[in-house]
């Protein structure tokens, strides 16, 4: 009967640790996160050597930074993969609190590197983005906090898990932050949502967010200058949207050629933040839609995954992870092609960035163990928790 209803289980007893996490984990989408730094790598090739050039660096010195970062970011991710979810849970609490606390030391220890936004902590030989790390732990402990809501007698987990997303929020705005401020904010009522929230909450924190935006607009010079930018009919011809985009329009369909593009040659952030304008104007959109359909793939796999789990706290985190990861990504390449204004984001394992690929890397690691297929319990145990 368990069967019938929850599918067979491929896990069986005594087996290695090993050859369980292959045969349970989701191929595919480890397959393409493999894909995605692969690409990465390959148009840090090229975007990265204007910077390395302009730094009196070796040419493929970036490139090979990113490189020492991914191996780290990916080993990271996949011995996170092997976890169980109480596991997740325990590193993902301990992340968030650590990620937290240095949050709240940066206006005091954070340096802007010039891009008027305190965000990085600076080690000298390296520097670290606290935010790019809080993420996934904020994921994990609000998770637990709606997960241990749904149990008799249990904690009012959901006010506890909106009370910490609304500072997690005010404090990445104070940065400010707006971009991460806005994806943390939507993980967390993806999450409320699964967790059987009812409309009108989520109605209710969407409009105080527009309001938050409204206030934002009205005291920071910062988030008003970046909105007036999109709004306007024109673009102006010395930001980096306007390069960005010309550049996407002048790929069509199979790029210029590679190596061909010019655009590296002028965007600051084309191995970061407009890696996008890069693979477009090179390779074209047929790059830009493989790009997509990476990425689509992994969350839509991870969603369909989740959706016969029972434990809820897999099923509610998982839920935030892939949404999160999947807004990022379609943030960053939103605000290449100006559908959304300027942000200051990352794409996800493609970016040049030791913060942002080791970040990625703890996110899908986790996202990965809580898709892995696991017994799902009995069908009678299931009743009696129900009733």
């Amino acid at each position: 009967m368990t069967e019938m209803v929850f599918g067979t289980t491929p896990v069986r007893a005594g087996d290695p640790i090993l050859p369980r996490w292959w045969r349970t984990l989701d191929k595919w989408s480890l397959t393409c996160v493999l894909g995605l730094f692969a690409i990465g790598i390959l148009l840090g090739l090229a975007a990265s050597v204007p910077l390395a050039e302009k730094n009196n660096l070796p040419r493929f010195y970036y490139v090979q930074r990113q490189l020492v970062f991914g191996a780290m970011g990916l080993l990271v991710m996949l011995v996170i993969s092997m976890m169980t979810p109480r596991q997740i849970r325990r590193i993902g609490v301990l992340g968030f609190a650590v990620s937290f606390l240095l949050i709240v030391a940066l206006p005091v220890v954070g340096t802007d590197f010039g891009k008027g936004a305190t965000r990085w902590l600076s080690l000298g030989f390296v520097s670290i983005q606290p935010s790019e790390f809080l993420k996934p732990g904020f994921v994990a402990i609000c998770a637990w906090f709606m997960a241990a809501a749904q149990e008799p007698g249990g904690p009012p987990g959901r006010s506890l898990s909106f009370g910490v997303a609304l500072v997690v929020v005010v404090l990445l705005a104070l940065q400010p932050d707006f971009g991460q401020a806005s994806l943390v904010l939507f993980s967390w009522l993806v999450m409320y949502f699964v967790a059987g929230s009812g409309v009108a909450v989520i109605v209710g924190v969407a409009t105080l967010a527009g309001a938050g935006g409204l206030f934002a607009y009205n005291a920071s010079e910062h988030f008003a200058r970046r909105i007036n930018s999109f709004l306007s009919a024109e673009v102006d011809a010395n930001t980096q949207i306007y390069f960005a985009t010309n550049a996407i329009q002048e790929g069509r369909f199979f790029g210029v050629g590679v190596g061909e593009g010019s655009v590296k040659w002028s965007l600051p952030d084309a191995h970061t933040d407009f890696i996008i304008a890069v693979a477009a104007e090179e390779y074209g959109f047929v790059m830009v839609l493989a790009i997509i359909c990476l990425y689509a793939t992994i969350v839509l796999r991870s969603l369909l995954r989740l959706v016969r789990e029972r434990d809820p706290f897999a099923r509610i985190a998982g839920t935030g992870l892939a949404c999160a990861f999947g807004v990022q990504a379609l943030i960053n390449m939103g605000v290449a092609v100006r559908l959304l204004p300027a942000k200051g984001m990352t794409l996800p394992f493609v970016s040049y960035g030791g913060s942002s690929v080791i970040a990625s890397g703890i996110a899908v690691g986790m996202l990965l163990a809580l898709t892995r297929t696991r017994p799902q319990g009995e069908f009678a145990e299931i009743l009696r928790r129900a009733r």
